[in-house]
């Protein structure tokens, strides 16, 4: 199993371009959140039907699906996995309040498909492709990248 360092220094071979790395550290945590949106937006009593339970024991999908990218995260830094869970905590906190005023299900699709537009033009722009053609895993390492070239004074390029 790859570190996490081994995982940054691979992502950073295609992003090295300074406009590609400000372009992702909007656009990366902006596709993050928007997929938070989506999966709050599936009705919660889809997942008690679909578990054939009475009561659903989780919320929302939002939260099923990130304690398992939590899982993720743990298996390759806790302390990663603490500033990802505090994002991720963000995230779920801004949706609910985003859904009380518009339907969030059609706010996170705009988010999401104008991040991704700027993932690919930044990509462009580096004249490189996205990792996670290569491994879809670097999904998941994006985030985290983006957490550690912003907060800890650390630069994987």
């Amino acid at each position: 199993m790859k570190t996490l360092e081994q995982w940054f220094e691979e992502y950073a071979v295609s992003h090295q371009n300074p406009k590609n790395k400000a372009i992702h550290y909007v656009c990366v945590p902006a596709i993050y959140f928007s997929i938070v949106g989506l999966l709050m937006s599936i009705p919660s009593n889809l997942i008690a039907n679909t578990l054939r339970l009475k009561t659903p024991i989780i919320e929302n999908w939002a939260v099923a699906v990130l304690l398992f990218v939590l899982i993720f995260y743990i298996r390759l830094s806790v302390a990663m996995a603490l500033k990802i869970a505090l994002f991720s905590a963000i995230c779920l906190i801004v949706n609910y309040y985003i859904s009380q005023f518009v339907p969030l299900w059609l706010f996170s699709i705009g988010v999401f498909v104008i991040a991704w537009i700027g993932q690919f033009y930044g990509h462009n722009i580096e004249g490189k492709k996205p990792s996670f053609l290569k491994d879809l895993q670097f999904l998941l390492i994006g985030p985290a990248w983006v957490v550690e070239n912003l907060f800890s004074g650390k630069q994987h390029s």
